[in-house]
């Protein structure tokens, strides 16, 4: 009978120990819920840029590796390649990026970032400064520090190319 007592009281503390997390979700619930309200508090800020998500994703990995092809970024966002182009139209129409013929493949065009693109991913850095500090105010540098490096061994575990977001492979024309 003690037996049967120490048992239920075990499983009672086990169940009120994890009330509190039935109540919030699982780790991949509060990611979920967290990754969507900060996709949409940055899609806001950056919409006073006249930017959306994709464009800034874009317009970031150009500013980290000028003059790569088209092919090259849209395999590296995941995007098919008929996406791909008229995404980057929009964007050189707005005369943030231009097409030049690669140097080392006349049949390529490299794509880089104008004198106003430049300047709008200025803009854009201090966006993502500003994201990055709202959403992670609740912590200390060290937590966020552990966040992110928890987060990236994350990431690398389910395959995920890093700085890309695996939404561009369902942006539509």
């Amino acid at each position: 009978m003690e037996r049967l007592s120490i048992v239920y009281h075990a499983a009672m503390s086990m169940s009120r120990a994890h009330e509190g997390t039935e109540s919030r979700g699982g780790a991949a619930f509060l990611l979920a819920q967290l990754g969507a309200h900060g996709a949409q508090l940055f899609a806001q800020r950056i919409a006073e840029l006249d930017l959306t998500p994709a464009q800034a994703g874009l317009l970031r990995l150009l500013g980290r590796s000028p003059g790569r092809s088209q092919r090259e970024l849209a395999d590296q966002l995941g995007m098919p390649a008929s996406r791909f182009v008229p995404f980057a139209d929009k964007l050189e129409e707005r005369g943030l990026i231009e097409r030049r013929r690669n140097t080392s493949d006349r049949r390529l065009y490299a794509l880089h970032l104008t004198d106003k693109g430049l300047e709008l991913l200025a803009e854009l850095r201090k966006a993502g400064a500003a994201h990055e500090q709202e959403m992670c105010q609740g912590l200390t540098p060290e937590e966020h520090r552990q966040l992110i490096d928890l987060l990236g061994r994350m990431a690398r575990q389910q395959q995920l190319a890093p700085g890309v977001h695996p939404g561009y492979r369902s942006i539509r024309r």
